[in-house]
């Protein structure tokens, strides 16, 4: 018997990285997963793996609340929300950018980034209350410090770690609230189309690789399922019960120094 056995789940940004991982190691651990992509492409492949699968911007409330219901209707309720989608800003400095380039960036960047994880915090509540569930969400090294990305990003990020602490304290006591902070990690994340960074993906660019890899005091760029254990760690109500209002750092000790 798995792990997460029986436990109902949704799973944002699982078409790749970090959650299609997850996404393969719940169904491993015996869990029932809802998968949210953003591409009808990435549907098949998902549905073969067992998934129920809903397509939709994160960053719009619908998705969300198409997501609960997908989990309800199929697996009865609901028992963790992970809010892992995300976009990265490559490093973008504030002078390269206009003034409408930032407004429609921070648009962008914190629609997927902070309002996707609110919106699926506030669309399951209900669901997890009457489980006992939990919500989760995928943070940062640059929940912690600078230069995890450029200001776009790593604001995103740093109040994405605010939202988890002010959300435990509002959803407790029936439902924990707590996110997983990856540092460097080898996924084909992409950029905002507001800053023409739709087609950009982090880990094709070799010497970007290389350069992140030189940062980590493990001595490597962490590979997704490296972070999986953690994400199955705070859903189990019987391995996590205590636990709320923690980022738990996956970084490799890239923020050993905090």
């Amino acid at each position: 018997m798995g792990r997460l056995e029986g436990l109902r789940g949704v799973v944002t940004g699982a078409g790749s990285g970090i959650g299609r991982a997850v996404v393969r190691r719940y169904l491993a651990e015996g869990a029932k997963v809802v998968a949210v992509v953003r591409k009808v492409a990435d549907v098949a492949a998902l549905e073969a793996e067992g998934c129920v699968v809903v397509v939709g911007d994160v960053s719009l409330y619908d998705t969300a609340q198409r997501a609960v219901v997908a989990a309800q209707d199929a697996f009865g309720g609901l028992d963790v929300y992970i809010a892992n989608a995300g976009l990265w800003d490559f490093h973008k400095r504030v002078e390269k950018q206009s003034p409408e380039d930032l407004k429609s960036g921070f648009d962008e960047v914190f629609g997927v980034n902070l309002l996707g994880a609110l919106f699926g915090a506030r669309a399951a509540l209900e669901a997890l209350r009457q489980s006992g569930g939990s919500v989760i969400v995928t943070g940062s090294n640059a929940c912690f410090l600078a230069g995890g990305g450029g200001a776009l990003y790593t604001a995103s990020k740093f109040a994405l770690h605010g939202l988890v602490l002010q959300l435990a304290k509002e959803f407790a006591p029936l439902v924990r609230v707590n996110g997983v902070a990856p540092g460097a990690t080898d996924t084909a994340i992409s950029g905002p189309t507001a800053l023409g960074l739709a087609q950009r993906e982090m880990n094709a660019d070799a010497d970007r690789m290389a350069v992140m890899q030189q940062h980590m005091p493990l001595g490597r760029v962490s590979r997704p399922e490296d972070h999986t254990g953690l994400y199955v760690l705070l859903a189990s109500p019987s391995e996590s019960p205590y636990v709320t209002g923690a980022m738990l750092r996956s970084d490799g000790g890239l923020t050993i120094s905090i």
